[in-house]
């Protein structure tokens, strides 16, 4: 069974009670890729985020499967908040099966090519470690470098960091990093490619200091 059937899985199990935690249990890739990610202690080097939602804030990923992925991943969350790197790395794809889309999650083709990396760097059965340890590597990686551009803010005390990489590919990547509270490091939040850095440049440069791109 491939990664679409894992998802395809989850998804149409997810209505009924304890349903989907057996169907991710029952998958192959997805199932395997989260208990390494857990076990080489991944999750810790990511931050808090909201669940993936619409325009107007409505969640896209059922509860249940939220809660099947951070039992699964051995962490503790509370709806609609829990940890960024799994969200964003199985939640998204897991978000968009459900609804029937076919948008490109961050970690794709795109961010590779931003990154200077080979087109299939992302492709969820790589055979170079998880897609979550890779993109964990890819974001360390452009965060310590300072991209071409890079901001710092306190927000709530909270330190944030931001940083736009060379643009590459019709793209830069942008990394983003919280920290969980007043005096901690930041951890990760956000990687993705943007195609129009002028506007989030502006943003970063004038307006005031909050979280962005789902952070909590």
């Amino acid at each position: 069974m491939g990664w679409s059937e894992d998802l395809e899985r989850v998804v149409t199990a997810a209505a009924a009670p304890g349903a989907a935690e057996r169907a991710l249990a029952s998958s192959e890739l997805l199932a395997s890729a989260i208990d390494a990610d857990r076990d080489a202690g991944l999750f810790a080097r990511w931050g808090r985020a909201a669940a993936p939602s619409d325009d107007a804030g409505e969640p896209l990923l059922r509860r249940a499967v939220f809660e099947a992925l951070h039992s699964r991943a051995g962490l503790e969350a509370a709806w609609p908040v829990g940890n960024a790197g799994l969200l964003r790395t199985y939640g998204v794809p897991l978000a968009a099966a459900a609804h029937g889309t076919t948008a490109e999650p961050g970690h794709s083709p795109a961010l590779a090519r931003a990154l200077g990396l080979d087109d299939a760097r992302f492709a969820p059965d790589g055979d170079s470690g998880t897609l979550l340890a890779r993109a964990t590597d890819a974001a360390s990686v452009l965060l310590a470098s300072g991209g071409e551009f890079s901001w710092y803010a306190l927000v709530d005390g909270r330190a944030t960091r931001t940083v736009l990489g060379p643009a590459r590919g019709g793209a830069r990547a942008l990394a983003y990093a919280v920290a969980p509270a007043p005096g901690y490091a930041p951890l990760l939040v956000a990687l993705f490619p943007i195609t129009d850095a002028e506007p989030v440049r502006r943003e970063l440069d004038e307006a005031s200091a909050r979280l962005r791109w789902g952070a909590v």
